[in-house]
């Protein structure tokens, strides 16, 4: 039987979760002694390394709590779904750490790497799993419409397109170590590349630009792809790219009000004329 205190520290989380994890039935202790402290056996050990391995892949406590007291959980089988994603997730940050020290080679200029490769990191598998996150977001039209403009492009275009994002985004580091900030001309050109350079996936509205930015700067899997180009690249663009739209935000709202100014003035003057006296 382990403790509280001897659980958390076999585990590694706080007494706090544990005991949280019991308020709302999701661990509850196998035992608890006439002094009020909780005991846990093996059982309840292996259904901690459940729920964890669960958070660990982005499950809500509530959706682990249904999964586990399901009657038809089979932990064995759980067990080895799990360890296909974690090899999965090994798989995949093996590539990126090939393609970090590769990158790393090409800016030491040790060697020589084509922007197709700096994109390697991105499997086909956690491409599907960005497409998964992007319906859920954006609504399964968008993203299908999507996935079906890219599929329309012939091998050869695909390469091409995928050099274009790595020149992009390798000019976006030369501007940077440049010393130009957000808003200055030569970023925004770059930016507006950019801009253009998602048309050949889908239409970006101005929250989906944002969006972009932002996710730049706070997914680990982009963080991780961006600071193989520089270290300090995930805040550049969430920061540039967000004066970017905040650019393009003040130019269509100067857009509509002079479109309604003009429309104001004309029905000024039609109500000017109409109201004249004839001679």
């Amino acid at each position: 039987m382990y403790t509280v205190k001897q659980l958390s520290e076999l585990a590694d989380v706080s007494v706090r979760t544990l005991h949280y994890y019991d308020e709302i039935a999701l661990l509850t202790p196998s035992k608890v002694g006439a002094n009020g402290y909780r005991y846990y056996d093996d059982a309840a050990v292996l259904r901690l390394q459940q729920i964890l391995f669960y958070r660990e892949i982005g499950l809500e406590l509530v959706q682990i709590k249904e999964i586990l007291d399901s009657p038809e959980f089979d932990l064995v089988a759980a067990l080895r779904s799990h360890r296909a994603v974690l090899q999965e997730k090994m798989n995949r940050l093996h590539n990126l750490v090939g393609t970090i020290d590769s990158t790393i080679k090409h800016l030491a200029g040790e060697a020589d790497m084509s922007k197709k490769k700096l994109f390697q990191g991105f499997s086909e598998e956690k491409q599907k799993e960005y497409e998964r996150e992007a319906r859920l977001q954006y609504g399964p039209e968008n993203v299908n419409e999507s996935i079906k403009r890219w599929n329309g492009y012939g091998k050869a275009r695909q390469e091409a397109i995928m050099e274009e994002g790595g020149a992009i985004y390798t000019d976006l580091v030369r501007a940077m170590e440049a010393g130009n900030l957000a808003g200055s001309v030569e970023v925004g050109d770059i930016l507006q590349r950019w801009h253009n350079h998602l048309r050949y996936f889908y239409e970006p509205t101005l929250e989906v630009l944002r969006g972009l930015g932002d996710l730049y700067n706070t997914h680990p899997d982009f963080i991780a792809f961006f600071q193989q180009l520089h270290p300090d690249l995930p805040p550049y663009l969430q920061e540039t790219i967000a004066r970017y739209v905040d650019d393009l935000e003040d130019a269509e709202v100067e857009r509509m009000l002079a479109e309604d100014d003009a429309e104001r003035a004309s029905r000024l003057a039609d109500t000017s004329t109409s109201t004249r006296s004839p001679r």
